[in-house]
């Protein structure tokens, strides 16, 4: 039954302090002001116009030591992809756990997004919410107890708690399979493949888990790339035209020469499979020297450049949109059989061997290209192989 009162408007909620007025809305600058997120409000030259509070206490300085400056003057990410992003204008992005030096002090770990804003062509928001209480979690912070020996993580104890059944189960399974006969030696055969399914998920997980850091030694990175074609063909039961184009001329580069194979394998695969049911279906790989790219190596420290580019590209159909951002991210895969570790673990290598990997995708041509950079041997600075092993 209607009482005749008219419906209450959300919006005529006064703020606190303020005398409720009928029709009364809030500012949107109040509304901005008022988030505890960094909000970071940028003009087609990237150049920072205006910042809330939150950014000002992010950041460390009052508004007008930030407004007027270029963004890259007061961020440094970990991910290129993210002034990339912001160099495009009109794109967004949402970058989870990134590494983030905000005025070149020690890095950060921030939820990074940007957006443009709707109706102002060029203009864009670039939003920062810093990640907290994670390390202590996971064994990684100071204090007493806080030692790498002292606390287990989370994926080891289940490693050790999942893989001791798991061999007991196979083993039973394969003693089993002497007294079957007929099709019921499948039933065993069965039990023993999703068991050895699961532990090799179980190792898949591991390896993105752990802390310590494989030697590195110079490499040539032809001949990795060789070894990872020649273990595809071994396995390939399909013929897929591999188009090679390496320049000869590039010096070694420093990495581990089982991690660097496990990189090119898992992305060589991919692109197999990706490609499948294309007419003819097409892998191409390049090397090439690319200057001008490089990774920034902490406070005080001298930029590391990463000069030499692999790319492997497939003419497959692309991955899909809605997961383009985040293929990087564990357990996210289109394929249906997928676990979704394979490119999380090629990220970790990567990154371990102080080198950088991207993404795009050629609509025009119809090529998916994943880009491969890397540092050349010797350039390495001693503390940033020592900050990677941690």
């Amino acid at each position: 039954m209607s009482t005749g009162a008219p419906p209450r408007d959300p919006a005529a909620v006064s703020l606190p302090g303020e005398t409720r007025r009928e029709g009364h809305r809030p500012d949107p600058k109040r509304l901005v002001a008022s988030l505890p997120l960094a909000v970071f409000l940028l003009g087609p030259d990237l150049v920072v116009s205006s910042v809330n509070p939150a950014a000002e206490q992010l950041a460390g300085k009052g508004a007008r030591r930030l407004i007027g400056r270029n963004v890259a003057e007061i961020f440094e990410f970990d991910e290129p992809l993210i002034l990339g992003r912001l160099a495009e204008g009109e794109a967004q992005l949402f970058a989870r756990d990134a590494q983030v030096r905000v005025l070149r002090e020690p890095a950060r770990r921030f939820d990074v997004m940007t957006s443009p804003v709707t109706h102002s062509p060029g203009w864009q928001m670039l939003i920062l919410h810093e990640v907290l209480g994670v390390d202590a979690l996971s064994g990684d912070g100071g204090g007493s107890g806080g030692g790498e020996g002292v606390a287990l993580r989370a994926p080891e104890v289940l490693a050790h708690e999942i893989k001791n059944p798991l061999a007991g189960i196979r083993g039973a399974a394969q003693l089993l399979d002497r007294k079957l006969e007929g099709s019921d030696k499948a039933l065993t055969g069965l039990i023993t493949a999703e068991v050895d399914r699961i532990a090799k998920l179980i190792d898949q997980m591991q390896s993105l888990s752990r802390r310590s850091q494989e030697p590195a030694v110079p490499c040539n990175l032809h001949e990795a790339v060789r070894h990872a074609q020649a273990i595809i063909a071994a396995s390939s039961s399909g013929k897929v035209v591999v188009e090679e184009e390496f320049d000869p001329s590039l010096p070694p580069i420093m990495a581990n020469p089982d991690a660097l194979v496990q990189v090119l394998l898992n992305l060589m695969t991919n692109a197999r499979e990706a490609c499948e049911g294309s007419t003819p279906p097409r892998i191409a790989v390049r090397t090439r020297f690319a200057s001008g790219i490089q990774l920034h190596a902490g406070p005080g420290g001298k930029p590391l450049r990463l000069p030499i580019e692999l790319r492997v590209s497939d003419n497959g159909p692309g991955i899909d949109p809605a997961l383009r951002d985040h293929i990087f991210e564990p357990f996210v895969t289109a394929k249906k059989s997928g676990q979704g570790l394979g490119l999380a673990l090629v990220q970790k290598l990567v990154r371990e061997m102080h080198g950088r990997i991207s993404h795009d995708r050629d609509e025009g041509k119809g090529w998916t290209h994943f880009r491969l950079h890397l540092p050349v041997a010797g350039t390495v600075p001693v503390e940033a192989v020592g900050e990677a092993a941690k």
